[in-house]
């Protein structure tokens, strides 16, 4: 399309104007650009005689004036490109010269562009190496293409072939210039692809647009990751007695999935070898080949086993090893030749007697005697060898019961003698596998369990587990667990605090425990199998708590209302040293080093009148009062338990010297408090003392009616019935369990519990 702009100015003879406008690049020869003489208004009639024409200059060809009608046209073909290059607006100025009378006129042509380039890159191959131990997120950069249009016709994107290694980062430079970059997103393998053909595509603005590629090529350098590989998982070879020396053994071959030194393999003995296998067999360290150095005997041994190491030419070499097996077999004429026709390789552990395992065939090339064969089995195994009605036909059958759990598997060493003198006879060794039926129950480890748990443990961990075995297999043994919650008349309320996981055992506690308030309970766990039909069995979990530091020490005197505890006591002034002055009385609800408790003086007004006992919290004078005493002193008791992390109070106590007459009068008053404050220890010990025996008795007498009650069939039958439960326990198991608990409990609540 073409689009024309003009602008006329009138002038006077000599003088100038100037016009332009405007042309798409590529237009056809003869395209008008515009009428001169009318934007000029000039006189059409007499241009002709006027001789309009255009000043010669390095673009004139380009365009030419009709002399006629004053129309500028496009005398050829108009590339941009080659005009102005990569000049974002393209103008062309033309001078018209009028003659008669003379006139000179400027005229610009600008020449808009069009999308006629493809984009185009400088390389149409790439070749990058990369090492296949770079990281992801290494760029690489890649030439830029080049478009000879510009503005919106410029390269605006660029696209990469799909893969899943490598994706593209653009850079803007400005001035049309966007930079790609190659970058690793996913880290190389070259032992799985040596070598990347990606395809670079730039695309340009233009509607449609016009695009340029470039082919990527990246080689995949080595990295020394692979170790070398032997072509065989197992390696063993027969090898006849008395072999001639430098006989060939056999030939291993390892390969190394890396190239260069890093692919090259080498051979050598294992560092534990029999030095007397040196003398016996030789290895090529290059070609892997085993052959014979010295003497071969059968007789001495016809069996060895030679560990192999094939390592590569790295800088840090890999190796991997391998055990040749070399069988040595015994020279004879003929020995009889025995087939396993028919073999089944796995019977169930419960088969009956006489079950076939395996129908064999003998012969021997021989005749008469030395071809007559007798077959039987070398070991006294559960099986035997019966003749068969056909010739030379054998057939092995089961002659007692099997057990998978004793013997999962046999190796039945068949032997094929003849009756020649001496006799020769060969061997065939077939594995019969015992396949598992399921009768066999879940064992626990342990029975009962006995595990101890911090209190203030976190709900929802996990604080024990259980764990049992079944000696059977795959399904058989595959056990699941679950607290027995069954009897819901009787159910322990603290197992319902409890979950377990089915799969492995491990018992989480929903709540958190507090060993002042619970410090033992038990209830039962159930082990399943996922045999048709399953078993089962149950065992007994005793859970003690144990008591941590989180209980600071009490102040029963002076009287205590919160951490803190103050008291005022009178004394005369004239006791000796060693008076008992009073006693701070504290309690640790916590047991053990949580809960002894320790004294000292935090603070006091005078060190050489009063000491404190450090484990009793006796205050003593240490000296008699003198006439410049003060007659009142502070003293304030630090109460610390022995706790990883000690918890304490303290208790302020007030002492006033008084005259004699005054403290006879304060101490009668005195004596009765603590004579009160005695009696109430005494009835709360013997409240404590005879709420325990009540406790006690009371369990004692449930479990001999219980026992009294009890079938004395159902009891034998129970106590037979190992399948049904596993972890049954006697009365007097039971009987003894208890009353061991509670005799730990009341020792415990009698030496931690009491104010003394």
């Amino acid at each position: 399309m073409l689009i024309t702009y003009s602008l006329t100015i009138p002038l006077t003879s000599g003088a100038s104007a100037q016009i332009r406008y405007s042309i798409s690049e590529e237009v056809k020869d003869g395209t008008v650009v515009g009428n001169i003489a009318k934007d000029l208004e000039l006189d059409l009639s007499n241009l002709k005689n006027r001789g309009f024409r255009i000043v010669p200059g390095s673009t004139e060809t380009l365009f030419q004036v009709n002399q006629n009608n004053g129309n500028l046209y496009v005398n050829q073909k108009i590339d941009r490109e080659d005009v102005c290059e990569r000049s974002s607006v393209c103008l062309i100025n033309l001078k018209t010269i009028l003659e008669n009378p003379l006139e000179i006129h400027y005229v610009t042509v600008e020449v808009l562009d069009v999308n006629d380039n493809s984009p185009n890159f400088p390389e149409k191959e790439k070749r990058l190496a990369i090492y296949e131990s770079a990281l992801p997120g290494t760029r690489y950069p890649l030439q830029a293409a080049r478009d000879p249009d510009s503005g919106q016709f410029s390269i605006q994107q660029y696209k990469l072939s799909p893969n899943e290694h490598f994706n593209l980062d653009v850079k803007d430079r400005g001035e049309d210039r966007k930079i790609p970059y190659l970058i690793l997103q996913k880290s190389l393998d070259r032992e799985a692809v040596k070598s990347h053909r990606l395809l670079l595509t730039a695309m340009d603005g233009g509607k449609p647009p016009r695009s340029g590629t470039s082919e990527i090529n990246i080689e995949v350098l080595d990295v020394n990751d692979n170790s070398p590989i032997f072509n065989k998982g197992l390696y063993s070879v027969m090898l006849k007695e008395n072999a001639p020396l430098g006989s060939i053994v056999i030939q291993i071959n390892a390969t190394d999935l890396d190239e260069g030194s890093n692919g090259d393999v080498i051979y050598s003995f294992g560092n534990e070898i029999d030095p007397k296998l040196h003398e016996l067999f030789g290895l090529d360290r290059i070609t892997g080949q085993i052959t014979v150095k010295g003497l071969i005997d059968f007789e001495e041994n016809n069996n060895y086993e030679i560990d192999i190491q094939a390592s590569d030419k790295g800088s840090a070499p890999l190796t991997a090893d391998k055990v040749i097996n070399i069988k040595i077999v015994d020279l004879n004429d003929n020995s009889p030749e025995i087939e396993v026709t028919s073999f089944s390789n796995a019977i169930p552990e419960n088969s009956r007697l006489g079950t076939t395992v395996a129908l064999i065939s003998v012969n021997d090339l021989d005749s008469g005697l030395n071809g007559k064969v007798i077959c039987s089995l070398i070991e006294d195994l559960p099986f035997k060898v019966m003749r068969s009605l056909q010739d030379n036909m054998y057939s092995v059958v089961t002659k007692s019961e099997l057990d998978r759990e004793k013997h999962s598997e046999y190796d039945l060493t068949i032997v094929a003698k003849d009756a020649g003198q001496p006799s020769l006879s060969s061997v065939k060794t077939i594995r019969v596998v015992v396949s598992d039926v399921n009768d066999n129950s879940p064992e626990f480890s342990q029975s009962p369990y006995t595990f101890y748990v911090t209190e203030n443990n976190d709900p929802g961990a996990s604080v024990f587990s259980v764990s049992s075995l079944d000696n059977d297999i795959n399904e058989n043994a595959l056990i699941s667990y679950h607290i027995l919650r069954d009897d819901v008349g009787n159910e322990n309320k603290w197992a319902s605090f409890l979950n377990i996981n089915s799969e492995n055992g491990n018992i989480l506690a929903l709540k958190s425990f507090d060993f002042e308030t619970l410090k033992t309970f038990q209830f039962q766990v159930v082990a399943t199998d996922s045999g048709t039909p399953s078993l089962s069995s149950n065992v007994t979990v005793n859970v003690f708590i144990l008591d941590q530091n989180d209980n600071a020490p009490v102040i029963l005197y002076p009287v205590s209302t919160n951490s803190s505890a103050e008291g005022v006591e009178e004394i005369p002034r004239n006791v000796n040293a060693g008076h008992l002055v009073t006693k701070v009385r504290a309690y640790d609800a916590d047991i053990g080093y949580n809960g002894w408790l320790l004294f000292s003086l935090q603070e006091v007004t005078d060190h050489s009148l009063f000491a404190l006992d450090r484990y009793t919290g006796q205050i003593r004078t240490l000296r008699s009062f003198t006439e410049t005493d003060e007659a009142e002193h502070k003293l304030v008791v630090l109460v610390k338990d022995n706790g990883n992390v000690s918890l304490s109070a303290t208790a302020t106590v007030i002492i006033n010297a008084v005259e004699p007459k005054e403290a006879f009068a304060s101490s009668d008053v005195k004596s009765t408090v603590k004579y009160e404050e005695e009696n109430s220890v005494t009835f709360y010990l013997i409240i404590t003392l005879g709420s325990v025996s009540v406790l006690f008795l009371i369990s004692i007498l449930v479990l001999i009616v219980m026992q009294c009650s009890q079938n004395p069939d159902d009891s034998s039958k129970s106590l037979q019935d190992v399948n049904y439960d596993g972890t049954l326990f006697s009365s007097e198991e039971q009987m003894h369990s208890i009353c061991s608990g509670l005799l730990i409990l009341t020792l415990l609540f009698l030496t931690q519990n009491l104010p003394f």
